[in-house]
């Protein structure tokens, strides 16, 4: 796993031990960015299960300004930290050791708005619509922001959420993409 392109690209990225995440392949990555970017002119990215924290430092590589890395689990939070101090400038990332609803609250109360969030949770935990309403809700996203999901590809998630509309999806493997823009109607 690496840092595809960017001003960190090519960089080794490393990932979290066990089964408990499951990263974004390089390819899917490569693809992701491509569909959304793929490359940014700043902003800041919520990446809201980070695992390794690969998609958020991609991010931050091609030109988003920072990044807030969100992972409840411990040794995710440990190789997100790793990964950063691979990219030696760790100013530009803040990592949140929180479930999703409670890095929410604490984002909310630092009056954050986010440009690109990034929504890969667990399978078998989606609640993405839930977190969507709730992220704009607490005006942590607005009618400029943009919303990655990753889901399995099983998974289809509704036309629109609040006042984000799908504007792109594709299948790659077993994995399904969504992207939704606000702004939209």
């Amino acid at each position: 796993m690496r840092v595809i392109s960017g001003e960190y690209g090519g960089r080794p990225l490393k990932a979290v031990p066990g089964t408990t995440t499951r990263p974004t392949t390089d390819k899917i990555k490569e693809s992701v960015f491509h569909m959304i970017g793929p490359y940014f002119d700043g902003g800041t990215v919520l990446d809201l299960y980070a695992g390794s924290g690969s998609l958020g430092i991609e991010a931050v590589s091609r030109g988003m300004d920072r990044a807030v890395l969100v992972d409840s689990n411990f040794k995710a939070f440990k190789v997100i930290q790793e990964n950063i101090e691979m990219t030696k400038e760790p100013e530009k990332f803040t990592v949140l050791k929180k479930k999703d609803r409670q890095a929410i609250v604490e984002l909310e109360t630092a009056k954050r708005l986010f440009e690109l969030v990034i929504l890969d949770p667990p399978y078998a935990l989606q609640e993405i619509t839930e977190i969507v309403k709730d992220l704009e809700s607490k005006k942590l996203i607005d009618s400029t922001s943009m919303i990655l999901c990753e889901t399995d590809k099983t998974t289809v998630l509704p036309e629109s959420i609040g006042s984000f509309s799908v504007t792109k999806q594709k299948v790659y493997g077993s994995t399904r993409i969504t992207v939704y823009r606000g702004g939209l109607e």
